[in-house]
């Protein structure tokens, strides 16, 4: 099981290194997650990133990736630019998330 270290804690991740433990989730964990990704977090990237834990919180799952662009209005191409990865495996994986089931 792979782990990742910030600062005196050592927190496990899945093989595609997401989060086992979503609740232990923070900003410093978000930088951490988002160097794995080659991503250094701006404003906009936090802007969708506490939108995925927001609706995350509210509704349990990550949204369908066409919800998510109509809620923050941006395109798909900026998503992939701002998360090379994609919304599901870098959006998500960055914002604490548990690895969503289907397409996000």
């Amino acid at each position: 099981m792979a782990e990742l270290v910030v600062g005196d804690r050592t927190l496990a991740l899945d093989e595609d290194g997401f989060l086992e433990d979503a609740s232990l989730w923070d900003e410093e964990v978000a930088e951490k997650l988002a160097e794995t990704e080659d991503v250094v977090l701006t404003d906009e990237h936090w802007e969708v990133i506490n939108y995925l834990r927001g609706y995350y919180a509210e509704f349990g799952v990550a949204p369908m990736v066409r919800k998510m662009l109509r809620d923050t209005g941006k395109s798909n191409a900026e998503i992939y630019e701002l998360f090379p990865s994609g919304p599901g495996k870098g959006a998500c994986k960055i914002a604490g998330l548990l690895k969503p089931t289907g397409c996000v």
